[in-house]
């Protein structure tokens, strides 16, 4: 058998730990032949491969980002596209395909699968954390470790200059890498976007960490709104899956606490620091076990599943009950942090 491989959508910390569990046991206990997909989509799309093998995946366990590359290519816009895919499947002789990335990956993947017959195994990946049908999706810790450290970093510095400290993490629908960056670096506000915040509540909290002698430092996700407002653009530019760039909100908030306050407020919006270099112990332990079980799953014939850590277990979902829908942060979870709010 002959498998092809691609990571698309943003890259994350974990995805090449994926790729050697799926090659090395592949190779090693099946006798399988491997190709990647460059650049996720774009690869099938033009036929562009490279040659996976146990050398090519020799040391890149704990490197970031993915050595096979990724885009957020959408072969469902473009023309003849699904056609394209199969002919170059086809003519490569590949088998079955294993597909690492987020809901709009695994979205192409499940629609490939469901409606056009192309065989198909899904692996999770996502900072966000927000896929509903595994506990945990690889490349989060490693996120919210950065995350954490960086808030670590802005106390100290926000106490010296008695300022107030907005730090934007990602997240466009799920507010999990604030909540927990936030609930573990002890910032004093965290706003998510499954929760619309009021302005005068942060500002209320800010100056009551200021009457206790401390600065406040403020987390908020990427697409966290205001009560009144809407979400902050970085421009309104979309990519191929139709969403626009996030982007703002910190910035955006910083001005609106300094001038209700009068309180010096600066902004750190960390970016692609969150997602980029070396994996967690966690994120290489999951990734790893994605990728052994998917590769089990295409040599079971059982396409159209999804990888998906349930407890400590991996088990096998539909990829379509998978990208189904979004998990989002339970609004009791959230309350816990508020104790801290202030």
């Amino acid at each position: 058998m002959r498998v092809g491989v691609l990571t698309g959508g943003g890259d994350c910390p974990g995805l090449n730990a994926v790729i050697r569990g799926i090659v090395r046991k592949g190779v090693q206990e099946y006798g399988y032949d491997f190709v990647g997909y460059r650049d996720g989509w774009r690869g099938p799309l033009e036929g562009d491969t490279m040659r996976l093998d146990i050398p090519a995946v020799r040391g890149i366990l704990p490197r970031g980002g993915t050595i096979i590359g990724s885009s957020r290519t959408n072969p469902l816009k473009h023309e003849n596209g699904i056609r394209r895919i199969k002919e170059n499947l086809a003519k490569q002789e590949v088998d079955a395909l294993v597909a690492i990335g987020g809901e709009d990956t695994l979205g192409v993947a499940a629609r490939l699968g469901d409606e056009y017959g192309i065989d198909i195994v899904g692996v999770p990946k996502t900072i966000d954390n927000d896929l509903s049908a595994t506990d945990y999706t690889f490349g989060f810790d490693t996120a919210v470790n950065i995350a954490t450290e960086a808030i670590d970093r802005l106390h100290t510095t926000a106490e010296s200059h008695m300022r107030v400290l907005v730090c934007e993490v990602m997240g466009r629908h799920a507010g999990w890498i604030a909540l927990h960056s936030g609930l573990a670096g002890g910032a004093n506000v965290v706003l998510i976007p499954e929760q619309r915040f009021d302005v005068d509540q942060v500002c209320a909290w800010v100056t009551s960490r200021f009457k206790a002698s401390y600065a406040p430092i403020v987390v908020v996700a990427e697409g966290a709104m205001p009560k009144d407002g809407d979400m902050v653009l970085k421009d309104g530019s979309l990519d191929s899956f139709g969403h626009v760039r996030l982007s703002g909100v910190g910035e955006w908030l910083a001005k609106e606490i300094e001038r209700r306050t009068g309180k010096e407020a600066r902004t750190t919006v960390l970016g692609h620091v969150q997602r980029g270099g070396t994996p967690s112990a966690f994120d290489r332990w999951l990734a790893t076990r994605f990728g052994l079980h998917a590769i089990e799953a295409v040599r079971d014939g059982d396409f159209g599943k999804m990888v998906a850590l349930r407890g400590t277990d991996i088990v096998r979902v539909p990829i379509a009950e998978a990208t189904a829908r979004l998990k989002t942060v339970d609004p009791g979870l959230y309350a816990e942090a508020g104790v801290f709010f202030g």
